[in-house]
């Protein structure tokens, strides 16, 4: 077998359009046929006037430091001050905390910011405790997440003492086009899916179930689907809302980034577990 354990494996991205082309790259890079399944898309929330009026308290200097959670929250948050003409060097003087390096590449590329802080440990938990580390007492934050976000950050840094101002950036919702998944898995042709935030786990299993699938293998269960498929989470969350949909999280990347997403898949398949798998290569199914 090629020392290169993705050469040859069929793998699902199941991010946002505008998301998936830089896993799609690093898993072609590395030899993989990449299988885009959108599951979900990202939309502004139902009402954007309080994002909006919590941007200009911002620009005002009404908040101490600025927390982004998501790349997808840096991107509206960015979008957002632009359609308010509010120039981001009106915002020199604040202090940003990202929950991990790719969201802080995010703040440089969309808003030309600096970044203050980016926990080592980078779940919502690992931010909290970061900034509790850092901030003054009574720190003003502004938080805008997507709608269904864990309370925990909020929570967690209330209890450490700062104002905390949570606000609605953006909806996850269940994304449509891509491969037609269920013909493939029902195929036996996909290796492994990726799966880079809880939101896109449940998404996957809601488009496999969905009646309106075209495909007839769509009678049978997500269960039946993903036997034998190796789910590859990007983070220990994710992996949580995996299991306790009762399904194997066999792969939890350590560094939770696109980059330590695909070498711990890479490093899955060339283990003695899985060296033994066949590659699939029904080509004609895509």
């Amino acid at each position: 077998m090629s020392q290169n354990g993705l050469r040859g494996r069929r793998v699902v991205v199941t991010q946002a359009e505008h998301q998936a082309p830089a896993l799609i790259g690093l898993l072609e890079a590395r030899g993989a046929t990449a299988l885009p399944y959108p599951c979900i898309a990202i939309v502004p929330p139902a009402d954007i006037a309080p994002l909006d009026e919590c941007l200009q308290r911002l620009a005002g200097g009404a908040f101490d430091w600025l927390v982004l959670t998501s790349a997808n929250g840096v991107r509206i948050v960015a979008e957002r001050l632009d359609a308010l003409a509010i120039a981001p060097d009106r915002l020199d003087t604040l202090r940003i905390a990202t929950v991990g390096a790719a969201t802080a590449e995010a703040v440089k590329a969309e808003l030309g910011l600096p970044v203050a802080l980016v926990p080592d440990e980078q779940v919502a938990e690992g931010l909290a405790a970061a900034l509790a580390a850092a901030m003054q007492p009574n720190a003003r934050v502004l938080l805008p997440q997507a709608e269904l976000a864990r309370s925990i950050l909020a929570e967690q840094l209330a209890t450490a003492g700062a104002r905390v101002t949570q606000v609605v950036a953006y909806r996850t919702v269940r994304g449509t086009g891509g491969v037609d998944l269920p013909a493939l898995l029902a195929a036996g042709a996909v290796d492994a899916v990726t799966l880079t935030s809880s939101s896109t786990f449940r998404n996957l299993l809601a488009r496999l179930a969905s009646p309106g699938s075209p495909s007839p293998s769509s009678a049978l269960l997500p269960g039946d689907l993903l036997s034998g498929v190796c789910l590859a989470c990007i983070g220990p969350v994710t992996a949580e809302t995996v299991r306790a949909a009762g399904f194997d999280a066999a792969v939890v990347a350590a560094d939770q980034s696109l980059e330590g997403l695909v070498a711990a898949l890479e490093a899955y398949f060339q283990s003695a577990h899985a060296a033994a798998l066949p590659l699939h290569r029904s080509e004609e199914l895509l």
